[in-house]
């Protein structure tokens, strides 16, 4: 199995807890690919199942296999970014650990990509004459990945079928063009990829039937879908607003509700004590907004335990500045306009500029 010559294609499989499938992807990837001088590159994030060390001893005895274990960083942007920028091949593909991508269409992707070279992006999809979701959808998913797939087709402007699909091969070239617009956060890199673009690829799609997962977890879930809304909305600002910042102020908006409901009755108890019902109800919306941040917003820096007493106290240490522009640009502005929900709302927006880039630095450790 020594490999001299440098890989033509490099497949990148980022994994969490997919343990069970290396092995088995790997002995599928050599016979699909054939001739071709391939390499594969898992990105694991982590995983608690020895993913990583079951690679790890895979590549001891098969060159073709590598490993990158990220550490701290969580996401299959990310992942998919690292491992493409960490290939040695022309030509990339991106395909999930689970087995659910069908193997045997990347000789066909690659076959495109050498029949016309100037094919940028060639995408496996479930929604071409030919393909399928098969039995890798639930009804409810399936329900769910399609009005996705419209959603982001409207309003990314995209004109391929499966902008959502997992199962792509480019050439490196045309990543290292849109890499430094990607955002790392989120699950969506190809819709990313497309939107980063702008139009200039040239994209082929091909079918492929979508399998049942047959190890491993499903990545889908509450964070992954605020992750997915948060892409959509840096992608329509031009990337002006980042998927963090964006998650950030989803967030927000949770506690400016908290902060709300909270003032209110506390000016119910405490009768038409404007001062102290604000600052009763900032402090209540801080802390709701620490843990649901802690969850969301950066939770591949989750904080546990001990830290996480020591995240918030420190929350609440960074966030005073904000705290007190917020208490006193409302308190300011109920004087002139004696509207209290209009008040409190605009200092929790004053406030949450100071929050987000004080957390940032030194709450959750920006690095």
């Amino acid at each position: 199995m020594t490999q001299i010559a440098a890989p033509d294609l490099t497949v990148v499989v980022p994994t969490y807890n997919e343990r069970e499938n290396v092995r088995e992807l790997v002995r599928l990837l050599d016979r699909a690919l054939g001739k071709i001088v391939w390499s594969v590159v898992f990105v694991d994030d982590e995983s608690q199942d020895g993913t990583a060390d079951e690679v790890r001893q895979l590549s001891q005895t098969d060159p073709r296999v590598k490993l990158i274990h990220r550490v701290g960083r969580r996401g299959l942007a990310g992942a998919c970014i690292e491992g493409i920028l960490g290939s040695e091949a022309p030509v990339v593909a991106v395909m999930d650990g689970d087995l659910q991508h069908d193997e045997r269409r990347l000789a066909d992707m690659y076959q495109i990509m050498q029949d016309s070279q100037d094919t940028d992006l060639v995408i496996g999809s479930r929604n071409v004459t030919g393909g399928t979701s098969g039995d890798g959808l639930s009804r409810v998913r399936k329900w769910g990945s399609d009005r996705a797939t419209a959603l982001v087709k409207r309003l990314l402007g995209l004109a391929v079928s499966d902008p959502m699909s997992g199962f792509f091969m480019l050439r490196r070239r045309a990543f290292n063009e849109v890499v430094c617009g990607l955002q790392t956060h989120g699950f969506k890199i190809l819709a990313d990829m497309l939107s980063a673009a702008q139009g200039r690829w040239k994209v082929v799609e091909i079918p492929y039937q979508f399998r049942a997962r047959t190890a491993g977890e499903s990545k889908m879930s509450i964070n992954v879908s605020l992750e997915f809304l948060a892409l959509l909305i840096s992608r329509m600002t031009g990337g002006v607003l980042p998927v963090r910042f964006v998650l950030f102020l989803f967030v927000g908006a949770t506690g400016l509700f908290v902060q709300l409901a909270v003032m209110r009755l506390a000016m119910l108890v405490l009768g038409e004590e404007f001062v102290w019902a604000q600052g009763i109800g900032v402090l209540v919306a801080m802390t709701s907004n620490f843990m649901l941040n802690n969850m969301i917003t950066y939770r591949e820096r989750r904080l546990k335990g001990a830290a996480f007493l020591r995240g918030l106290v420190s929350f609440y240490l960074v966030c005073t500045v904000g705290a007190v522009a917020n208490i006193a640009a409302a308190t300011a502005l109920f004087h002139f306009l004696p509207l209290w929900f209009v008040a409190s709302s605009i200092g929790a927006i004053i406030g949450a500029l100071w929050n987000f880039w004080a957390s940032l630095i030194f709450t959750w450790r920006a690095t």
